[in-house]
């Protein structure tokens, strides 16, 4: 039947839906036919406003996608189905591995937030309370932070932990340099990645994104595609659907036996 072939492609989020031709579903899964059911008019106006990055064609396809791995990946969020889903979108659209891993590798390191944000307090509530830091040692040798000063890629909010604790932000660092050097993404994609990233409603990192907004206008994006790029963030909210509305089905079905 109709529904059978809808209900086909779980991962993929393609042929979800079980009114009207084909369509773009963007984040969507399976949920969507529930939804269409129970409440087709809202269903379709949530439908045509959080699958516009896919249909606007502002951003390409595979980045686009890229995007869907890093808000899904990130872990900040970490949701496999969503994940997987884009992921298999993202290879559809000749995403490489290379690319894919990339996305995955600045979904894991983002959550050096951590330090941005509590590292500053750390030294202010220090000074204020009269705690001073154990004599430390000669200062360390720290390459990688020399390598990304020189790079022209340090970001002053690490500086905090880089007086805290050198050693440590040296080896963090090393993992990022494989990141800033890479040539696999572009700039611009990289930066709007970023944006995706911080500006995330699991995340709302505000100077990361004011940070990556400039690097991307820098790098040669438009203002519209930053904006689908938020745009894409706010689509991502259709994963409560995706959750919730299966269970809530189900919990139904159970009362009614």
């Amino acid at each position: 039947t109709r529904e059978e072939q809808d209900m086909t492609d779980k991962s993929t989020g393609e042929k979800i839906g079980t009114h009207g031709p084909e369509r773009e579903w963007g984040p969507w899964d399976q949920a969507l036919n529930i939804l269409q059911e129970w409440d087709p008019a809202w269903a379709e106006a949530c439908l045509t406003m959080t699958t516009n990055p896919w249909t606007a064609s502002v951003l390409p396809r595979k980045l686009v996608e890229l995007i869907g791995v890093a808000l899904n990946a990130a872990c900040t969020n970490l949701n496999p189905e969503g994940t997987r889903r884009h992921i298999r979108a993202a290879l559809k659209a000749g995403a490489t591995r290379d690319e894919i891993l990339m996305v995955i590798k600045c979904a894991a390191v983002m959550s050096i937030h951590s330090c941005s944000l509590g590292a500053p307090m750390l030294l202010e509530e220090a000074k204020a309370e009269g705690v001073k830091p154990a004599s430390k040692p000669e200062k360390a040798a720290t390459p990688s932070c020399d390598m990304m000063k020189k790079a022209g890629q340090w970001n002053t909010a690490w500086d905090p932990f880089y007086e805290l604790d050198p050693v440590w932000t040296d080896e963090f660092m090393a993992t990022g340099i494989g990141i800033y050097a890479s040539s696999v993404l572009s700039a611009k994609d990289v930066e709007l990645l970023s944006v995706a990233f911080d500006a995330s409603y699991t995340h709302m990192y505000a100077p990361g994104t004011r940070r990556h907004i400039r690097g991307a206008l820098k790098a040669g994006a438009t203002m519209e595609e930053i904006m689908d790029v938020l745009k894409l963030c706010v689509a991502q909210g259709v994963q409560a659907c995706n959750l919730s509305v299966p269970i809530l089905a189900e919990e139904l079905e159970r009362l009614d036996r």
